[in-house]
């Protein structure tokens, strides 16, 4: 059966529209079609609802529309581009796409389910089907529990008879989770493809089991009873890391992570044809010139103000020597020098740094007064002095490069360095983690990295980094570290990662300033706002940290429809 491949039709077939609210959501079937078990047993049929699924992924974003990578700047890793972000939310919202569009996908797939199993499909075709659909129901639960924590529980799909799982309250956040967790098992076993790069298989099953069982595992080993009203669980938290460990552990050789900076490069800017072929990619979001485009390239390439990255994420690099900025014997000197056109370089900065940085930013600061233009785009400007190359290549035209809906650049979605990522974050967390491990995960990151790549578990416990403010141990700290590097700007990662570790708090840059700093003006020959010779890039505003931003506000129709919805705390 052929499958409409990941990033053209299915994305650009944006038809299954979500429904405005949680109860039409899960009230009605499809249609009489969709509900007759005739429907069901035709195997096209059931492709294209599967395809629907596709649509989950924003990657890049779908055509002027902002995606996961790059656009999500509310972290210590970006600042804002017309002014200052606040938290993702500051009121409670009438409805939400974040809850909406979950519900729409899980009664999707509790249909799937329950037709495909009153159809004529049988054997492993039939298990492959549900396996998808349950796949995509897990990811869905997960993705709730991370927005909303505790929430509806709906494991079929609901009709209008149905008033008790309609009306229902919120169920515990845990259960939802050991719920998608068994979806995500299946998934595992049953999915009839073993790898694809563009549809849905095994491999990114593990993948995305990887992701939510370190999620997982870590929150319930950092939360709180002064947060979110559950205590930690170790005896939980163990068991989901193990799971994270062991779904993780069957891909890093099979996606090894790319020797040499070009690698690196490669995953964020490269076009169909080289992103499909390229090894360490499990599961791509293709765009192509001729059906389905985005604008990330335009967004970080045209006269719209960059989404500049932080003095405290630039500083998170370490150098050539392989320690941080505390630690370092190489020249800390982050002052731009001028060059013969008259730019802001800091091409020597950048020599003696981790070289994933020559890839994510320019070799010039520039900023409001002072503009800079790569080949092939505008005249730019950053929040920060410091610009975002990540996504950006010079194969594009120049009209491709600066108009919104022209890049067709292909969006990575799992990968073997986020894999390997997560693979040793758990053995860290679980206190396993070994000089073989390394030499699987951080040692190639390092290596690509241009750092010292022959470090051992006991090298990473001796280096005591001052930068460390998490309250965790030297190993674990490195290990977030080369997280954050490797994974800056990339799908939203960042953001969830502090909820998980429960650093929230780090967004207030009241306390944390240097999360809202830039680039080192010092001698520059402009006026700009800054703090100790540094761009200010809060625009006067401040963050504060309040525990109520842990889960996003439940939306206020939802609760109006469904008088047993609870709102979080403190909203």
């Amino acid at each position: 059966m052929k499958k409409i491949i990941l990033g053209l039709a299915a994305f650009a077939a944006l038809g299954m529209a979500s429904c405005d609210d949680f109860l039409n959501d899960n009230r009605y079937p499809m249609d009489e079609q969709v509900a007759n078990p005739a429907f069901w047993s035709n195997p096209m049929n059931v492709q294209a609802e599967l395809n629907g699924f596709y649509n989950i992924f924003s990657g890049y974003g779908n055509g002027s529309g902002l995606g996961w990578f790059y656009a999500k700047s509310l972290s210590d890793d970006q600042s804002f581009t017309d002014g200052f972000q606040d938290w993702e939310y500051t009121a409670v919202p009438a409805s939400s796409a974040y809850w909406n569009d979950s519900y729409t996908y899980i009664r999707r797939a509790n249909l799937l389910i329950e037709g495909v199993t009153s159809g004529t499909i049988t054997g492993t075709e039939e298990s492959d089907y549900i396996a998808q659909a349950r796949l995509m129901r897990g990811y869905n639960y997960y993705l709730l529990v991370r927005y909303y924590g505790d929430v509806p529980l709906i494991k079929k799909a609901l009709d209008p008879a149905d008033t008790e799982e309609l009306y229902g309250p919120r169920v515990n956040r845990d259960e939802v989770m050991d719920y998608a967790l068994e979806d995500l098992k299946f998934a595992v076993e049953n999915i009839g493809a073993e790898s694809s790069k563009l549809t849905f298989s095994r491999d990114l099953a593990r993948a995305i089991m990887s992701e939510v069982c370190l999620y997982e595992g870590t929150y319930s080993r950092y939360r709180t009873l002064d947060e979110n009203g559950k205590a930690a669980d170790e005896t939980r938290a163990k068991a989901y890391l193990t799971e994270a460990a062991n779904a993780a552990q069957p891909l890093l050789a099979k996606y090894p992570i790319g020797t040499g900076i070009a690698s690196y490069e490669a995953l964020y800017n490269s076009f169909r044809t080289v992103i499909n072929a390229n090894p360490e990619v499990i599961f791509t979001k293709n765009y192509d010139i001729n059906t389905l485009k985005h604008s990330t390239v335009d967004y970080t390439s045209s006269s719209t103000p960059i989404r500049g990255i932080t003095k405290d994420a630039f500083d998170n690099f370490l150098f050539v020597d392989g320690k941080p900025l505390a630690l370092t014997g190489e020249n800390k000197s982050d002052v731009a020098t001028v060059d013969a056109d008259g730019n802001y370089s800091i091409s020597s900065v950048l020599a003696v740094r981790d070289a994933r940085l020559s890839v994510i930013t320019d070799p010039f600061i520039y900023y409001t007064g002072k503009q800079y233009a790569r080949p092939n785009t505008m005249p730019m400007t950053s929040t920060t002095g410091y610009g975002v190359r990540k996504y950006w290549t010079s194969e594009m035209t120049y009209d491709d490069v600066t108009t919104a809906n022209r890049n067709y650049t292909c969006a990575p979605l799992y990968w073997g360095a986020y894999v390997a990522l997560n693979y040793a974050e758990a053995k860290a967390e679980l206190g396993t983690l070994t000089d073989a491990d390394l030499n699987e995960t951080l040692n190639k990151l390092y290596a690509r990295a241009g750092l010292p790549s022959n470090r051992t578990v006991a090298d990473l416990n001796a280096m005591t980094d001052p930068a460390n403010n998490m309250n965790v141990s030297n190993l674990i700290w490195e290990v977030r570290r080369c997280r954050r590097c490797e994974l800056i700007m990339d799908n939203w990662i960042r953001y969830w990662d502090l909820v998980r570790w429960h650093q929230l708090e780090k967004l207030d840059n009241s306390k944390y300033p240097n999360i809202l700093l830039g680039a080192n003006i010092t001698g520059m020959d402009v006026q700009i706002s800054n703090v100790n010779g540094y761009i200010d890039a809060a625009f006067g505003h401040v963050r504060r940290y309040n525990k109520k931003h842990y889960f996003f506000p439940i939306p206020s129709t939802q609760m109006q429809l469904n008088i047993a919805l609870t709102q979080n705390p403190g909203w």
